[in-house]
């Protein structure tokens, strides 16, 4: 018994150090991390491209500030390391107060009674796509996030209302403050739960295709602007009527009839199957802190809930990341790459202690699937609600959102989708533009704009 508890152990110590260590040592209740800060100058994050996110300068008496080049830019991926870390500068707090420079080095900076320099983040955020993100979203709160489907890199996160990071201590007290209730601190990207709106008729739709898979082709409806079951009535958005539409129509006039009347007839276990195959319920594995997306519709609420949750208004929420990820998947033949923030780790004068690859998360469809999926998107920009999108030196899929958030009719506009153009990588996104109005009016511009740059910019070109 005392043998097999040794070896127990044994195996236990080994999993720690090997999997768990890291995660312990970066806590920030972790107090051997003083330590580290006693020794090392915390090192730098940057972009692929070498502009500077966050670095340490140190003056002539050795006093230390952490200094954040871009201000609100890259406020919430980045993060602060001051009043308590958040972003990248905890995700990573550890990396950066390790030093890989030279075993001379070190030892000379001991005997010197001098700091050697931490390893420097890597990331894969692009500065002038994360630019065009945040111009483009203005003066209203909301997220956008942009992922390279064939790779996971996450090149842009944008959340609003921001702060600025160099003045973080200064502006605690109100960022904090009980009457502040704009959740400046909140990372709407990834910890931002919204109503999906018609975005969610993505994930309708994909269910009347795994049970229709022979005959989808021939759906068909007749819209007249409301429908009405039991004492509820449904409205298509501001009462349109779209007359006689197929499958692919109504996914490109966003008609809600149509996806309530479509719904009905579902294996409600199979709907709420496919929501847990499409990443809903569970956290996604990221490198900055998460919520999940809920989905928490069940076949004991009835038809009426039933019809309002497929067109996005029951009570489902979701975060900017996850569609975001849903729309890559769609572009990568069904297949979600993990999204991730950090292309490496470099001591400071270059040399890479670390690097990251992409790495297959999920198959949320199979490429067939995708491909009609692709179809329905295609149409919504060449007839349907994102047609602002369609006369472009790329071409682009979507789908527009706009999404009901109280009894009033006020609503979130949203896009989500990617573009693609010949000899380039592709990119997908997702953009949510908070108590604005339709997705058509208010999230599109803000989608066009992003693909421009991110077509215009070398980021897009193909690697040999």
């Amino acid at each position: 018994m005392f043998v097999a508890i040794f070896i127990i152990l044994i195996v236990y110590f080994a999993y720690f150090m090997i999997m768990k260590s890291d995660e312990y040592v970066n806590s920030s209740y972790n107090p051997r991390l003083d330590t580290f800060s006693e020794t090392v100058v915390r090192g730098s994050i940057l972009t692929e491209s070498g502009d500077v996110l966050a670095q340490t300068e140190v003056d002539s008496e050795g006093n230390e500030t952490r200094v954040y080049p871009y201000d609100n830019l890259f406020a919430h991926v980045v993060g602060y390391s001051t009043n308590g870390m958040a972003g990248l500068e905890l995700a990573e707090n550890t990396y950066m107060l390790r030093s890989h420079s030279s075993l001379v080095e070190k030892v000379v900076n001991d005997v010197k009674e001098e700091k050697s320099q931490g390893d420097n983040i890597i990331t894969t955020l692009d500065t002038s796509i994360q630019e065009a993100a945040y111009e483009a979203l203005g003066d209203y709160d909301g997220a956008v996030v942009a992922i390279e489907p064939e790779t996971g890199k996450v090149i842009a996160m944008v959340s609003k209302p921001d702060y600025d990071p160099n003045t973080i201590a200064q502006d605690w007290e109100s960022l904090t403050s009980e009457d502040n209730d704009s959740s400046q601190l909140l990372n709407r990207a990834t910890q931002g739960q919204y109503p999906p709106g018609s975005t969610f008729k993505i994930i309708t739709a994909l269910e009347y295709l795994i049970e229709n898979d022979n005959n989808y082709e021939d759906y068909s409806y007749t819209c007249t602007g409301s429908t009405t079951m039991g004492n509820k009535q449904l409205k298509c958005y501001q009462g349109e009527v779209h007359g006689s539409v197929d499958l692919a129509e109504s996914f490109a006039e966003s008609c809600n009839t149509s996806f309530a009347n479509m719904a009905l007839d579902f294996d409600k276990s199979d709907y709420i199957s496919l929501c847990d195959k499409m990443l809903f319920n569970q956290k996604i594995d990221f490198t900055l802190s998460t919520v999940a997306s809920s989905f928490s519709y069940e076949k004991s609420d009835g038809d009426a809930m039933l019809m309002q949750t497929a067109i996005g208004q029951g009570e489902t929420l979701v975060t900017p990341l996850h569609m975001a990820l849903i729309a890559a998947s769609i572009a990568n033949d069904g297949v979600a790459l993990k999204p991730y923030l950090v292309d490496s780790i470099e001591s400071y004068d270059g040399n890479v202690v670390e690097e990251y690859e992409a790495e297959e998360y999920a198959t949320l469809m199979t490429q067939e699937q995708s491909e009609i999926l692709e179809t329905f998107m295609r149409k919504t920009v060449k007839t349907g609600t994102a047609s602002a999108l369609l006369d472009n030196e790329y071409k682009a899929y979507g789908k527009t959102g706009t999404a009901e958030f109280n009894s009033s009719g006020d609503s979130h506009a949203w896009f989500v989708g990617y573009a693609t153009k010949e000899g380039k990588k592709s990119i997908a996104i997702a953009v949510i533009v908070e108590d604005s109005g339709a997705g058509s009016k208010y999230a599109v511009p803000v989608a066009d704009e992003l693909f421009d740059a991110y077509f215009a910019s070398d980021i897009s070109d193909e690697e040999d």
